[in-house]
């Protein structure tokens, strides 16, 4: 359940939800010249909020940032433009190209970090829809089971899109980060969806634990929490189809300390099936040396967001 929200302006006025409107297309030399002048202009902020040394500096490259970003997105057909050069900043485009969705952090210091983002959708006259994502993750008192919107989103760093669909609706599971803390990252798994509306919808029941030996409720999302230094992995598999992550274990037998939960070679899974991911306790027969398991090419999970750009054969994720 949500807490009852005591009343918070948010990043001011500067996303625009619903529809802007414009009477021409601009997709020829003038428009690529636009938006690379654009694409510039952001690149430089986006760097300055991951590399000023004082905090201050960073929240204000960011304010900037988000202003700039969105005056670049009104841009008639912006959609097609990839800014490519921003690259501290996630960029990730839903696999039908219905939709794609900004993410990037701005750290207060090491333990203290602030997601932002937006899903920008596809529209065929170029016009622009936009819904900003509202990082309310300490304020949803059941982040396991609660369902939110784009002005109640869970923060993460999104580094996949995976498509799937049932009963003739889509589905889109998003894979992200969290640095959470000084001592712990957190990975997780999201379903987004469209209501009716055709606004954005975080959460429901779609993980299930049924197979399990021991057996525990559906959960709205799920999420895995690790020790810092391990790196432990998360990634959807093509080949096999399914949602791979290493199974953890405390590092000192101490159960509960989660920032002390280090891979220990052995990896959980999950399958779509019937329109919820069902959750498989253990994937291989034997366990895998470090680097064996298979995996796609994410965005880097870099501290800062310095390394965004994906790499053909990725470190461990």
């Amino acid at each position: 359940m949500l807490r009852k929200p005591f009343y918070v302006i948010i990043l001011s006025a500067v996303f625009t939800i619903g529809t802007l409107s414009f009477s021409c297309a601009q997709t020829g030399t003038a428009f690529r010249t636009e938006m690379r002048n654009r694409e510039d202009s952001l690149k430089v902020l986006a760097t300055k909020i991951v590399q000023e040394r004082e905090a201050g500096d960073r929240f204000i490259a960011d304010s900037a940032f988000t202003r700039m970003l969105v005056r670049a997105l009104k841009v008639p057909y912006s959609f097609s433009y990839p800014f490519d050069s921003v690259v501290s900043i996630s960029k990730m485009y839903a696999p039908d190209s219905t939709f794609r969705i900004f993410t990037w952090q701005v750290s207060k210091d090491e333990a203290v970090h602030r997601r932002h983002g937006a899903i920008q959708m596809k529209t065929n006259d170029g016009r622009l829809v936009l819904y900003p994502l509202i990082d309310r993750t300490a304020m949803i008192e059941n982040v396991v089971d609660t369902i939110t919107n784009h002005e109640w989103w869970v923060g993460s760093i999104y580094y996949r899109i995976v498509l799937k669909e049932f009963q003739g609706k889509k589905y889109y599971t998003l894979l992200g980060y969290d640095e959470h803390t000084i001592r712990s990252t957190k990975k997780r798994i999201e379903v987004l969806t469209f209501n009716g509306e055709n606004k954005p919808v975080f959460g429901g029941k779609y993980f299930s634990f049924a197979q399990d030996t021991a057996r525990k409720p559906t959960q709205s999302r799920f999420w895995i929490e690790y020790k810092k230094q391990s790196n432990a992995r998360l990634q959807f598999d093509d080949e096999m189809d399914m949602i791979i992550f290493d199974h953890l274990i405390p590092e000192n037998n101490e159960e509960g300390k989660l920032y002390t939960y280090i891979p220990d070679g052995d990896y959980e899974g999950f399958r779509w099936q019937n329109g919820q991911w069902v959750h498989i306790e253990k994937v291989f027969t034997q366990k895998l040396k470090d680097g064996e398991a298979p995996v796609g090419a994410p965005v880097s999970e870099d501290k800062l967001g310095k390394k965004v750009t994906p790499a053909k054969k990725p470190a461990k994720q």
